[in-house]
């Protein structure tokens, strides 16, 4: 399907010093509130702790809830609105539980109950152990690990290994992006934003697939056609297709976000910055690259060649 009727002449590639000044301050403001924040703001998945999920019969201040669970001294907790004022997500640490006898659920329901009676009922409980969380953390970052490694050898042998290095660094900056989205916003990195980090890498790498498939076509094609140019064309005629993937992927994901409820809120907010960022990335990243590793091989062979006529002068002086 064509969106544009009309082909486009756009010179992406000479705004690549602007992009990578802007990709340059995205990773650093991402960089910098990570170290700020001393790391994500793990959620209960990979931290461990207690999720009690109540539903009240009326709208209820969040004052007078917090007021109960901070009566219980359980140290750092949080709660918020889920939905609508009737719910609320009551986060607690993990404690020894062994010791008390009750858990930390229980302590949470039987203090409600001493203040609100019957007007609210427990809709669901998680409880994650810290190591369990710990272990979910280093696994995680093993995926992301090992699916870079895995798109590093893939396009190295379906492609060279100058394309699989410009993937692979474009697909870095994806995910330290919604990384540092979510920590600037101070929103909870969980199992489900994970799973859309997941998600976006595989989208970008396949956005990129397709410019860079065009790319290597352009080059058999089009012999002679500098880099530059060359790669400009590339990117403008895989336009209309990014324009439509991106749009309508974008659509629908907007309307997750705004009517598919708080479970998945922060799963499709992840979503929506890494479909722009993606979609940024392959264009004004990924391409980029390709252009500057010919640039530097060019130069290498243009200093060998006059490294080799000084040579043969020397040489033919000499005799």
């Amino acid at each position: 399907m064509q969106f544009l009727k009309k082909e486009t002449n756009i010179d992406f590639l000479s705004k690549r010093k602007i992009a990578f000044g802007v990709s340059f301050l995205m990773v650093a403001i991402s960089i910098i509130s990570l170290a700020a924040h001393g790391g994500p703001n793990y959620g209960v998945d990979f931290k461990g702790g207690t999720i009690v999920q109540v539903k009240f019969r009326d709208a209820t201040p969040i004052s007078q809830v917090r007021d109960v669970v901070g009566s219980l001294k359980m140290g750092d907790f949080s709660i918020q609105e889920y939905g609508s004022a009737q719910e609320m997500m009551i986060r607690v640490p993990v404690i020894d539980e062994a010791k008390s006898g009750e858990t930390q659920a229980q302590k949470v329901e039987t203090a409600l109950r001493q203040k609100f009676g019957a007007k609210f009922s427990v809709e669901r409980v998680e409880m994650v152990g810290p190591k369990v969380g710990s272990d979910l953390r280093w696994k995680a970052l093993l995926a992301v690990f090992y699916s870079m490694i895995g798109i590093l050898i893939y396009l190295a042998f379906r492609f060279e290994f100058r394309f699989a290095v410009g993937a692979v660094l474009a697909t870095i900056h994806d995910p330290l992006v919604i990384l540092g989205a979510f920590s600037v916003l101070d929103k909870e990195f969980t199992l489900t934003v994970l799973a859309a980090v997941l998600t976006i890498i595989g989208y970008s790498l396949n956005d990129t697939i397709v410019v860079f498939d065009r790319i290597r076509e352009n080059l058999r094609l089009k012999r002679g056609m500098p880099i530059e140019a060359l790669l400009n064309l590339s990117v403008n005629q895989t336009l209309s297709r990014t324009i439509l993937t991106s749009g309508f992927t974008m659509l629908v994901v907007v309307a997750l976000f705004f009517l598919g409820g708080e479970v998945i809120h922060d799963f499709a907010f992840a979503l929506m910055v890494g479909i722009v960022v993606g979609t940024y990335s392959s264009i004004y990243v990924a391409s980029p690259i390709i252009l500057y590793w010919e640039q530097i091989v060019l130069k290498k062979k243009e200093a060998a060649s006059k490294a080799g006529a000084v040579k043969a002068k020397k040489k033919k002086e000499g005799q």
